[in-house]
């Protein structure tokens, strides 16, 4: 029997129903791992069709064709190692997530998902079934389990492997970030590591799909639990792995460790990914977005030019007689310092005829909300003019806090195509900001050195729709505000977790009858990255009529 098996792993970014396109990356990897003389290319889950594909692979049509595509590949990949590949896969009339193992010009052999995820992003439960408890697949002389992502956090099927003569385990994954979430992965596969002893390789993949984005670090662990290697974060790449048998079994030979990034470079690495990818998939190359000297819309400039170059973003700052000179120098310097076109598009005219023309119907009533929101429709309204005339995508600023409460004014600073800091709390924010003044990475496009000037990030927040305005006129101030909102929405807690945390208990309450009642608006907002388990989107699905309130 060999003693030594090499694996290539193919950490890759797929584009959703590009079936060719998926095969054609397959391909090339498979050619760099015969080239390398490996044993075995592996890619990661559903790879054929991209992931997450919701209900489109539900379609037989679709899925009949992705099984095709795994069927042209393996045809083409016969003279070589054995290729591994995610795909559907449909037996008895069943639709399954599967593993796909390609060997001598055909599939000859599948491993089909067995715990279906059904909670955050993922209702896989409604859209496969569930596979059986299954045992390993031969390449050459050793025997390889499978878990499918999800299967490798229950112990029962790693168990089942091993104890039919897996001798390692190689999982293939399709995992989104949420902060924080290597570690939760690596404690479950140390986990299965420490239950059934055997070498695990959790192989992921990388790149932007819709608000998720997969961040890859593909990782090798030996028995005991021990990292072998790390792949990069985020990165595309193609790495060969040595296993080798010993007299204890199989251990994977150490390779080198890429290192993790912290909480807040992975943060904002998501926010440029996930734009840089819904553009290029989307077939979009340029954005606009309003520039008003605030904070939000200053950090979502910095992220499009660090995902698509300035040369393909534009900023326009739409002034009414609201606006603040502070605000007018604070986003030309901001404009200035990206290095983006930037256009100067005054309301007033505007805002008279509208005033104007509505006159007759509104004599005698007292300005209101309607008034400032008119300001804030009519920007959308040119924004999106210079969006159809220019060909440029929109860009929405608005942060989770504003989303949360409905601090918005829909078709209005709601509209657009894009939202890069719809999951990143206000406070958050002014971090981010600081953060990317302090640092500069080779995947920015943008300059190095501060980018958004102190002055943007340390005055008071205003939506500048009426004379003297704060936030904090409508709303707690944000660290206060922020707090309640994790406790309501990521925790999922109650008015009186609120109270027990030191909140006033009438303050909890208006939070909480803001966000239900700013359902509706979240339910037309546009699509951003995914940071938290808890965003708004598929991972918190909530009525849009709503009687109920905690009286906690």
């Amino acid at each position: 029997m060999a003693d030594r098996f090499r694996i290539t792993l193919a950490q890759l970014n797929p584009v959703v129903g590009d079936l060719s396109g998926n095969a054609a990356k397959a391909r090339q990897a498979w050619e760099q791992g015969k080239a390398a003389g490996a044993d075995l290319v592996a890619l990661p889950e559903m790879f054929i069709t991209g992931y997450n594909t919701q209900d489109l692979v539900t379609k037989p049509v679709f899925h009949r064709a992705a099984i095709a595509e795994v069927e042209t590949l393996a045809a083409s990949c016969a003279d070589g190692p054995a290729l591994a590949i995610g795909g559907p896969w449909v037996e008895d009339g069943k639709l399954y997530n599967a593993y796909l193992i390609l060997k001598g010009g055909k599939i000859a052999s599948k491993s089909l998902k067995h715990h279906l995820p059904n909670e955050t992003v993922f209702d896989e439960v409604r859209i496969f079934d569930a596979g059986p408890l299954g045992g390993p697949y031969s390449v050459g002389n050793t025997r390889i389990g499978s878990p499918i992502c999800e299967d490798s956090w229950h112990e029962d099927v790693a168990e089942t492997l091993a104890e039919t003569g897996a001798e390692f385990l190689l999982v293939p994954n399709g995992s989104p970030y949420f902060r924080d979430k290597m570690d939760v992965r690596l404690n479950h596969m140390v986990a299965r590591v420490i239950e059934t002893g055997l070498p695990l390789i959790y192989l992921n993949m990388v790149g932007g799909q819709d608000d998720q984005v997969f961040d890859g670090a593909t990782f090798g662990l030996n028995p005991g639990g021990e990292l072998a290697f790390r792949m990069p974060v985020f990165d595309e790449a193609i790495t060969h792995v040595d296993l080798e048998r010993g007299d204890e079994g199989w251990c994977i030979l150490p390779g080198n460790e890429a290192p993790l990034p912290d909480v807040w470079e992975q943060d904002y690495r998501v926010m440029v990914e996930a734009l840089r990818d819904y553009m290029r998939k989307n077939g979009f190359g340029k954005v606009v977005l309003g520039l008003s000297g605030g904070v939000d819309s200053a950090l979502v400039a910095a992220i499009a030019v660090d995902a698509l170059g300035a040369e393909n973003v534009r900023c326009v700052m739409l002034p009414s007689e609201y606006t603040s000179q502070e605000s007018l120098d604070d986003a030309e310097a901001v404009a200035q310092a990206l290095g983006v076109k930037y256009d100067y598009l005054p309301i007033s005219e505007s805002r008279a005829a509208v005033t104007n023309t509505l006159a007759p119907l509104f004599d005698g009533l007292a300005p209101d909300l309607t008034e400032e929101n008119i300001q804030s429709r009519l920007r959308g309204l040119l924004l999106m003019a210079l969006s159809n005339k220019f060909g440029e995508m929109l860009l929405t600023t608005g942060n989770k806090s504003e989303v949360a409460v409905g601090y918005a004014t829909i078709y209005g600073d709601m509209n657009g195509g894009y939202n890069p800091i719809k999951d990143l709390y206000k406070t958050r924010v002014f971090e981010t900001c600081r953060w990317r003044n302090a640092n500069h990475r080779n995947w920015m496009n943008g300059p190095e050195g501060e980018v958004i000037r102190p002055s943007v990030i340390d005055k008071p927040p205003s939506a500048e729709l009426r004379d003297d305005q704060k936030d904090s006129d409508s709303l707690p101030d944000y660290p206060e505000l922020d707090a309640i909102l994790d406790i309501l929405v990521d925790q999922d807690g109650s008015i009186a977790d609120c109270v027990a945390a030191g909140f006033d208990g009438e303050t909890a309450r208006r939070v909480e009858h803001l966000i239900y009642i700013s359902e509706y608006k979240r339910f037309q907002s546009a699509p951003g990255a995914r940071l938290t388990k808890r965003s708004f989107w598929l991972d918190r699905r909530y009525p849009m009529v709503n009687r109920w309130r905690d009286r906690g």
